[in-house]
C-alpha cells in the first residue's frame, strides 16, 4: 500500500526460502525495469552523484580527501532508503499503473507521513556511529605516528605494520556495521512501502529473512558493495547506472523473499 492515509495493519509476511537463481532474476528484473523507464532511474540517482562530487571535492579542500574511504563504507546506510522512488517504479511497472512524475514524487514525499523517518533516523544513526568509529580506529592505530600527509603521501602513512593494521580493522568492523545495516533494510524499506507496518516490525522480518537465506542474502550484499564500489569509481558517475539497477532489483528481490496473504 503507498496510501498514506491507509491504516489497516498488514499482516505479517511469510519468509520464503531463496537461492542464488532468485538473486540473478532479481537482477535481470532490476535492469529491465531500468530500461523501461531510464529517466527516474536517472533522476533518483542525481541526489547521490552530486552529494558525492561535492562531498568529494569539500574533503579534498580541507585536504582530507582519505575521508572520502570511510564514508564509502558507510554508504550502505543511506542507499536504501533514499531508493524509494525506484522502488516504487518497480511496483507501478509490476501493476501495470501509470507511471507518473507527479504522483511518484508525491509517494516519495508522502513517505514522510508513514514510518519512513524513523527507519531513516535508524539509517543516519548508523552512519554516524559508522564515522565516529572510523575516527577511533584511526586515532587508535595511527595517533601516535609522525604527522605524515595521508593524501600526498599515503604509502609511508599507510604501508606499514600500524597502517596496515588499522585498514584490517576498520574493514571488519564497516563490514559488521553495513551487513547489520543490510540485514535491517534489504527487506525492510521495499516492506513500508508495499505494505502498513510499523518500522520495528519491519526491520525484524526483513533480519529473520536474511538469516533463512543467509548464502543467497551474503551474496547479494557481496554484489551491492562490489557495484557500488565500482560506481564510485570514476567520480560517482557510475552510479547513474548502478543505483538504478540496484533499486529496481531490491523490489524484485524483496517480492521474491517476502510472500502476504491475500
Amino acid at each position: 500500500m503507498t496510501d498514506a492515509t491507509h491504516l489497516e495493519a498488514s499482516p505479517p509476511p511469510k519468509i520464503n526460502q531463496i537461492g542464488m537463481a532468485d538473486i540473478f532474476a532479481a537482477l535481470r528484473a532490476g535492469w529491465a525495469d531500468f530500461r523501461k523507464a531510464p529517466a527516474f532511474g536517472f533522476f533518483f540517482a542525481l541526489f547521490f552523484v552530486i552529494g558525492g562530487i561535492a562531498l568529494f571535492l569539500e574533503l579534498g579542500v580541507m585536504g582530507q580527501s582519505y575521508w572520502i574511504i570511510p564514508v564509502a563504507f558507510g554508504f550502505p546506510f543511506l542507499a536504501p532508503f533514499l531508493a524509494v522512488g525506484l522502488y516504487d517504479v518497480s511496483r507501478r511497472i509490476e501493476t501495470g499503473e501509470k507511471l507518473d512524475w507527479a504522483q511518484i514524487l508525491g509517494v516519495v514525499v508522502n513517505q514522510k507521513d508513514r514510518q519512513f523517518p524513523s527507519i531513516a533516523m535508524v539509517l543516519i544513526m548508523g552512519f554516524l556511529f559508522w564515522i565516529f568509529v572510523a575516527h577511533i580506529v584511526f586515532m587508535l592505530f595511527m595517533g601516535l605516528q609522525p604527522m605524515t600527509n595521508i593524501t600526498s603521501n599515503w604509502q609511508d602513512a599507510l604501508l606499514n605494520r600500524s597502517g596496515i593494521t588499522m585498514l584490517a580493522v576498520g574493514s571488519a568492523i564497516g563490514a559488521v556495521m553495513a551487513f547489520v545495516a543490510f540485514a535491517l533494510t534489504v527487506c525492510s524499506l521495499p516492506m513500508l512501502l508495499d505494505r502498513e507496518m510499523d518500522f520495528i516490525s519491519a526491520m525484524i522480518h526483513s533480519f529473520q529473512a536474511v538469516l533463512q537465506n543467509l548464502v543467497p542474502m551474503l551474496a547479494w550484499g557481496i554484489i551491492i558493495s562490489a557495484l557500488l564500489i565500482v560506481g564510485m569509481v570514476p567520480f560517482f558517475l557510475g552510479l547513474f547506472v548502478i543505483l538504478p539497477l540496484l533499486g529496481h532489483a531490491t523490489w524484485h528481490l524483496y517480492r521474491r523473499v517476502m510472500s502476504f496473504e491475500s
